[in-house]
């Protein structure tokens, strides 16, 4: 099981994440909606696309956009969509 956490809060939690640029992505649906808050900001990947990113708000505690994804990844990403990746000081363990 792979484990992403932040301030000792489990945030996201699978078996089966894609390992990309040595980011773990997380299937949407075992992240803990509940701590992700939208954000605006928006980056580019020459081969994955656009990037959008959520805000993690854990007891009033805010990380600014320590979780990612990629709504429409172009064709050499597609194992991403609907996925969730961390940085930031969010802890991954396996």
């Amino acid at each position: 099981m792979t484990t992403a956490s932040w301030q000792g809060t489990v945030v996201a939690e699978s078996d089966d994440t894609t390992v990309v640029e040595g980011n773990h992505y997380f299937p949407a649906e075992s992240v803990r909606a509940e701590y992700l808050r939208p954000s605006d900001t928006t980056t580019v990947c020459g081969w994955k696309g656009t990037a959008e990113y959520y805000t993690l708000d854990i007891n009033g505690q805010l990380n600014p956009d320590a979780a990612w994804y990629y709504r429409d990844p172009l064709p050499d990403a597609e194992h991403v969509r609907g996925r969730v990746a961390f940085w930031r000081g969010v802890e991954i363990t396996e």
